[in-house]
C-alpha cells in the first residue's frame, strides 16, 4: 500500500470490527404481513437464549422519503446478530444451537413459507460525533449491494476511502457500519446469499432519517456514487424501525 493510501485509511473514523449474521424474511406477495406480538416475543426469547451473542437487532419496515430511490416493499423482518469472534457465530449456527428454533413451525408459524436468507459478514463499525451508547429503538437505513464489482478490491477501497467519510457527516447520524463478505461454517436451514457488501446508517426516528436523506451531504454521497468503480447488479435500500433485543455491557459502539 502506498503511503498516501495508508494516511487516508488511518484518517478514517473506524472504531472496531466484529462479525454480523443477517437473517432476512420476506413475503413479496404479502409485504404488509407482520409477526404477531406473541411470535415477536418468541423470536426475542430465542435470540436471548443464544450464547455468545453480543448484540441483536430486529428491523421491521418503516416509511421514509428518499429523493433518489423509489420505495420498494421491505422484508417483513431482518435480524442482525453481532458476535465478537467468528467462533461465536459458528457456535450459534451449529446443528443443535438455539437459533435453529427460528425455523420451527411450532415456534414461529408466521415465518413458515417466507423467503428466508442468511449471510455472515465482517462489520466495520465507525465512530460518529452524535453516537449514542445505547439505542433501544431507532430508525435504520439498510443498503445491500447484491451484485458484483468488476474489481472487488478496487470497488471496496473506493467505498471505504470516499463514501464512508460522507456517511459519518450525515446530520444527526447515530451509527455507521459497513459489512463485507466472509466464509463461515453453519447449519441454519435458510438459503445463503453472497452480497458483495451492505451498510447501514442509524437515526433517532424516521423524521431524522428523512431529513438526512434530503440533506446536502446526501447529495454529495449521490455524486460520489456516480463515480464508483464498475458494479453490476441490484442495490436494495430499505428503511426500518429498529429495536434492540440483546446488548451486552462489553459491546462498544462509540
Amino acid at each position: 500500500m502506498l503511503r498516501g493510501d495508508r494516511d487516508r485509511r488511518a484518517s478514517q473514523p473506524q472504531l472496531l470490527k466484529v462479525i454480523v449474521l443477517f437473517l432476512s424474511f420476506e413475503r413479496p406477495a404479502a409485504p404488509e404481513m407482520r409477526l404477531s406480538a406473541a411470535e415477536s416475543d418468541r423470536f426475542d426469547s430465542i435470540l436471548r437464549s443464544t450464547p455468545g451473542l453480543a448484540r441483536a437487532l430486529i428491523h421491521t419496515p418503516e416509511i421514509t422519503t428518499d429523493p433518489y430511490i423509489k420505495r420498494e416493499p421491505s422484508p417483513l423482518l431482518v435480524a442482525q446478530l453481532y458476535f465478537a469472534e467468528i467462533e461465536g457465530l459458528e457456535a450459534a449456527a451449529a446443528r443443535a444451537a438455539p437459533l435453529q428454533a427460528l425455523a420451527s413451525a411450532n415456534d414461529l408459524p408466521g415465518l413458515i413459507g417466507a423467503e428466508a436468507t442468511q449471510q455472515a459478514m465482517l462489520a466495520r463499525i465507525y465512530s460518529v460525533p452524535g453516537a449514542h451508547r445505547s439505542m433501544m429503538s431507532a430508525c435504520t437505513y439498510l443498503v445491500a449491494y447484491e451484485g458484483r464489482a468488476e474489481q472487488p478490491g478496487v470497488w471496496l477501497a473506493h467505498y471505504l476511502d470516499h463514501h464512508v467519510p460522507l456517511m459519518t457527516r450525515l446530520p444527526a447520524v447515530r451509527e455507521v457500519e459497513v459489512y463485507t463478505r466472509l466464509d463461515w461454517c453453519g447449519f441454519l436451514p435458510w438459503r445463503r446469499v453472497d452480497h458483495i457488501q451492505r451498510n447501514k446508517v442509524v437515526f433517532d426516528d424516521a423524521a431524522a432519517l428523512t431529513a438526512a436523506l434530503n440533506s446536502p451531504v446526501r447529495h454529495d454521497m449521490r455524486a460520489d456514487f456516480a463515480g464508483f468503480p464498475p458494479f453490476f447488479g441490484r442495490t436494495a435500500h430499505h428503511a426500518f424501525r429498529t429495536r434492540t433485543v440483546v446488548e451486552t455491557a462489553g459491546f462498544r459502539r462509540e
